[in-house]
């Protein structure tokens, strides 16, 4: 008899869209009549947190608790995106409310995120000690009360929980305690990106070895089907099963469908890539099945959004999509390539529903990102803007500072080249680089680890010019982000959704 499953998405992630990888699980498995549920307990639980009294007697406090419904209803209507000032207000109060409610355990909570004062996830240790203390978790209640009874009337042969995100940790072991105390022969499993990245380090030992039966390292699918019909085989692909979440009230305007047209990225040459340390091989799905899944998928769901998950969509692919005429919005990721010079591929892009892209520039600096293999030439960049901006196409570039090869003269070139072009960049990530304990880079520094923790996946080194992270943390709080015209990019992005909800800005 097949065993049946149970996916699970824990707390705490971006509540903005479904989780895709447990859909495409589902699709997999529903192909091989395995019978298959999922439970989205991310956007369960934080909905419950929002919703349970709040003991605090501020003003802002009684505010945000007083217009908590028209909020959440704000959110889903597309009425919170009236104005950037209107938007930021409502997801301060809401991350108000769930920082309070996670706070007297020692908990940071907000919409995205899920820290705490003493407890590390990078320490195994401190993860199974969330397992034996599951009533300390913010999430407790709504664990008690309303997962594990529905985990009860389901009778799962096996759960598998996906977690992708550090966010996630703290409240997935959490899970995990009380899972094993209520469900003890229920097989456990544990996948994600963030289980990839702790299997793929190269000083994986299986900490969790008794508490969880099977820890996946990549995509779960033949895993699944081989643990549930007892066929070792390799499944062929199949589309995405949304049917048990799209009916969700997601903290979004209408349905956001993830997708991804591959796994893996296509260029899989950049210094410090994860793609390339993991060893994770590029594998894109054949064009034409990509454009009937999402025929179907349209047809189906109508979505507002389409999120293109991929690490960097094909060109020919995004070809293929403007000839299939199809005019639903979406955004995804892709490289500043020669392709995109082409203004008249860049209206295409746009007659085809796209309303924003995801493109890495990480440097202002020729000689930084021929140093970080980045494959991009700036006058190809600055063309690509100026198509984009012409197009109606918005620009969320993604900036890396403090690499090896960076000191403050690079940086302040990073700054001039988006002061240069600051009418075609509608929004800027400015992030600090974390070198990544696997792969060959980290041997070449002298490393210092952040944390003495056995499941660390980034470390600390020695600049080799001596531009460390206090100094560049220093160039980007005074430097940086104080020019009048980066601070004005920068006061147009979302909070704690970022680009996840830009395009709504923009469609």
């Amino acid at each position: 008899m097949k065993k049946s499953v149970l996916l699970i998405h824990p707390p705490i992630a971006k509540p903005g869209e479904p989780p895709a990888g447990i859909a495409r699980l589902k699709g997999t498995l529903s192909r091989y009549n395995i019978p298959c549920q999922c439970i989205d307990a991310n956007l369960e639980g934080q909905l419950f947190l929002l919703n349970q009294p709040v003991e605090a007697e501020d003003t802002w406090t009684k505010q945000a608790s007083a217009k908590l419904h028209s909020h959440l209803k704000e959110m889903k209507t597309g009425s919170a995106f009236t104005s950037i000032g209107h938007y930021n207000r409502i997801v301060r109060d809401l991350n108000r409310i769930l920082q309070l409610q996670g706070s007297q355990a020692g908990y940071r909570l907000n919409l995205a995120d899920c820290g705490h004062q003493k407890l590390s996830t990078a320490r195994s240790e401190d993860l199974i000690q969330c397992t034996k203390k599951p009533e300390k978790n913010p999430f407790s209640e709504y664990y008690h009360s309303t997962l594990l009874p529905k985990i009860d009337a389901i009778q799962p042969g096996v759960i598998g929980l996906s977690v992708n995100f550090l966010s996630q940790a703290f409240c997935a072991f959490t899970l995990i305690g009380l899972l094993r105390k209520q469900f003890p022969d229920v097989i456990l499993c544990m996948g994600g990106g963030l289980v990839t990245s702790w299997m793929r380090n190269g000083n994986w030992d299986d900490p969790f070895a008794g508490l969880i039966d099977h820890c996946i390292a990549g995509p779960g699918e033949a895993f699944f089907v081989s643990l549930c019909a007892q066929k070792d085989l390799l499944p062929e692909y199949t589309p995405p099963d949304y049917s048990d979440l799209v009916s969700l009230p997601y903290l979004s305007p209408g349905f956001v469908l993830p997708y991804n047209t591959s796994s893996g990225c296509f260029w899989r040459q950049c210094s410090f890539c994860p793609e390339r340390a993991e060893e994770n091989p590029y594998l894109p799905i054949r064009q034409e099945q990509v454009i009937q899944d999402l025929e179907s998928l349209i047809e189906a769901h109508h979505p507002s959004l389409i999120h293109f998950l991929d690490n960097a969509l094909a060109p020919s692919f995004l070809k293929k999509w403007i000839d299939s005429k199809q005019n639903t919005p979406w955004y995804g990721y892709i490289r500043f390539s020669e392709e995109f010079v082409d203004p008249q591929l860049c209206s295409g892009l746009r007659s085809s529903g796209c309303v924003m892209l995801k493109l890495g520039l990480e440097s202002g600096d020729p000689e930084v990102l021929k140093h970080m293999n980045k494959g991009i030439e700036l006058s190809v960049v600055s063309k690509i803007l100026t198509n984009l901006k012409e197009a109606g196409i918005a620009a969320f570039v993604y900036l890396l500072f403090g690499t090896p090869y960076e000191t403050e003269p690079e940086a302040v070139k990073t700054l001039s080249f988006v002061k240069q072009h600051h009418n075609a960049i509608d929004y800027i990530n400015p992030a600090i680089f974390n070198m990544p304990i696997t792969g060959e880079e980290a041997l070449t520094y002298v490393t210092h680890p952040f944390s003495k923790g056995d499941l660390s996946l980034y470390t600390d080194f020695s600049h080799p010019k001596g531009w460390d992270r206090s100094n560049v943390r220093y160039f980007l709080d005074r430097v940086f982000k104080r020019d009048p015209q980066i601070g004005r990019i920068l006061r147009r992005t979302p909070k704690i959704f970022t680009s996840n909800h830009a395009p709504f800005f923009h469609s």
